[in-house]
């Protein structure tokens, strides 16, 4: 049985190791900025569960505002013909678009990948 008054491990500072960590810097995001668009790469995603099987094209993994996210999205559907949303930091235009969406995103100078069926 091991002994109750033993010590492990002590220190009068508390446990170090959570002081000298570096905490990093905050995301573009949480300091209210957004990156540039050469410094990402957009994923585009096809979607069509929850959806009564409707198709929505989806753009992940952007670092934006909110502001530019919503500036974006309405540039996309505009360009698609289509309606479309902001959610959950994601992208949705309803139907199969991501062909030209990601035509359109090149061209304002984002990375792009074409991802699932």
């Amino acid at each position: 049985m091991p002994d109750a008054n033993r010590t492990v491990w002590s220190s009068e500072d508390g446990d170090l190791r959570k002081k000298n960590n570096l905490t990093p810097s905050p995301s573009p995001t949480r300091r209210g900025e957004s990156l540039p668009p050469q410094q990402q790469t957009a994923y585009l995603h096809r979607e069509s569960g929850g959806r009564g099987g409707k198709v929505v094209s989806v753009v992940k993994n952007l670092i934006l505002t909110e502001e530019d996210m919503k500036a974006l999205a309405k540039k996309l559907k505009q360009e698609c013909g289509t309606g479309g949303t902001v959610k959950d930091g994601m992208i949705e235009i309803q139907g199969e678009h991501r062909q030209r969406m990601a035509e359109v995103l090149k061209k304002l100078g984002y990375k792009v990948k074409i991802a699932g069926g």
